[in-house]
């Protein structure tokens, strides 16, 4: 048997963190096994699908490694809809399947609760198709229907407690539960994983699965991902967009390797690992069944340390989309480089392209790439370079422009003048004079001129970064930072 799985999202929004997890758990089940992935996109919800989010599924699968022309696919749901509605006439012939006319409040109205399923009033009612009929499966009235589930063991369902559900509306149309598995079995799908909230749908679609006259796949039900209140990961309350994230300027290995650590680990209680490592040891049955839980502290921190491995060459490069606006689409760059396609949400830089110098900060990447968590932060760090004037936060300077900062920077501006050459050892030194002359320590000395300089408190080693702007401009921003204390 050839292993076939399947990853099938609805293009109806961003691309939810939690389904890159179930598609990267599917690739790599599928290449452990020589198997095939197979990409569906369930598009029959019309009013809600939309082509830009089709392709935001594609770019965000080409992002995380998952590449076009490597894999089946992309399969429209829509286009199977012959399949879909052969199946529940297949199912109603066989009396598997009966028309239903009951409206909810007739259901409430017979039961005498709203929390109740359906009664089955129309089983034996012998309905034809009219304008306004479902037709509903007939689940078994005994038994109980056994899940053969890779994480969670054998889940069994007692038959009479699933009540007869709709398989196509009033109109004709199936329902997504059975074009589901319609498509799964027209596709040949072998094993289902997919997230813990379809558990539920487990049993139906497999008794579904055994009326059409087919074996079931195997399933897989990794665990739900939740936030710090361990609540279901939601669009509307949580950061779910893997495109926020890369965006952001995280890194797609150290998105890859932080998203398969919800709910498994590598051995060795190791954590940062190379993805051939995840690929060879990853097991579905050692899969933690629990809420994983989604950790952005966590994944920030992993991804400072994947921005750390970089050679320079290669940080160099990733930056540059939010240096110069611009970057690679993801399906033409390799894995693990921090590329983000033209039209996304980088903002541009504060400086014109003119004003971007490759020169100038190839000369301070090295000190840059230990201080950032994500590329995105590498403007702030480095805009004082780029612009005539730096951004100055107001709050940094009301805390360094403290009583005496104006004679600590006429000194500094005579000092730094004076020096026949300018580099970062000679600058230091200069400072430490000048600070030592007036009882203070570097520390101390250099925190109004980094904030005359840069417009911040915080930011690269400063004598290193006065060395690369420059003394015309650095004693320029000095003297100009002195005028406004007046």
């Amino acid at each position: 048997m050839t292993v076939r799985v399947r990853f099938a999202p609805s293009p109806t929004g961003m691309f939810h963190v939690g389904g890159a997890r179930s598609a990267l758990q599917n690739w790599i089940y599928a290449k452990q096994h020589g198997g095939v992935f197979v990409l569906r996109i369930e598009d029959t919800d019309a009013a809600r699908n939309r082509p830009e989010w089709i392709e935001g599924i594609l770019t965000a699968l080409d992002w995380i490694g998952i590449r076009r022309g490597s894999y089946e696919g992309p399969h429209f749901q829509s286009t199977n809809a012959g399949e879909h509605r052969a199946a529940t006439e297949r199912l109603r012939q066989a009396d598997r399947a009966y028309y239903c006319d009951c409206a909810r409040a007739d259901v409430q109205a017979r039961t005498g609760s709203e929390y109740r399923g359906y009664d089955g009033f129309c089983r034996d009612r012998g309905l034809e198709a009219g304008p306004g009929r479902a037709l509903r499966f007939r689940t078994p009235d005994t038994g109980t229907t056994v899940v053969l589930d890779l994480i969670r063991g054998e889940p069994a369902f007692d038959n009479k407690l699933i009540e007869d559900f709709v398989i196509a509306r009033g109109d004709g149309s199936p329902v997504f539960l059975l074009a589901n598995v319609v498509d799964d079995i027209s596709q040949g799908i072998t094993h289902v994983i997919r997230a813990e909230e379809h558990l539920p749908n487990t049993p139906k679609q497999q008794l579904l699965w055994e009326a059409l006259g087919v074996k079931p796949p195997v399933w897989a039900h990794v665990p739900v991902v939740v936030n710090e209140k361990r609540q279901k990961l939601s669009k509307r309350r949580d950061k779910v967009a893997l495109e926020a994230y890369r965006d952001e300027g995280y890194l797609a290995d150290a998105m890859r390797n932080y998203l398969m650590l919800l709910g498994w680990a590598p051995s060795d209680d190791r954590e940062i690992v190379p993805w051939s490592v995840i690929e060879e040891e990853f097991r579905l049955d050692a899969v933690n069944p629990s809420p994983a839980f989604f950790d952005e502290k966590k994944l920030r921190a992993f991804n400072g340390e994947y921005i750390r491995a970089l050679s320079v060459e290669d940080f160099i490069a990733a930056c540059q989309p939010w240096l110069t606006a611009t970057g690679p689409e993801p399906s033409a760059a390799p894995v693990g480089e921090a590329g983000a396609p033209t039209g996304t949400a980088i903002a541009a830089p504060p400086w014109g392209p003119v004003d971007y110098d490759p020169t100038t900060f190839a000369a301070v990447a090295p000190l840059a790439q230990t201080r950032i968590a994500v590329l995105s932060e590498i403007v702030a760090n480095v805009d004082f370079l780029f612009l005539d004037t730096p951004v100055v936060d107001e709050a940094a300077w009301a805390k360094a422009m403290k009583e005496g900062s104006a004679e600590l920077l006429d000194a500094t501006i005579t000092a730094f003048a004076a020096l026949p050459q300018w580099s970062a050892e000679p600058l230091k030194a200069a400072l430490e004079q000048v600070g030592a002359e007036r009882g203070l320590k570097l520390g101390k000395a250099q925190a109004p001129v980094r904030v005359a300089i840069t417009g911040r408190s915080v930011g690269l080693p400063l004598f290193e970064s006065l060395e690369v702007l420059g003394g015309d401009r650095t004693l320029r921003r000095l003297r100009a930072a002195r005028a406004r204390l007046g």
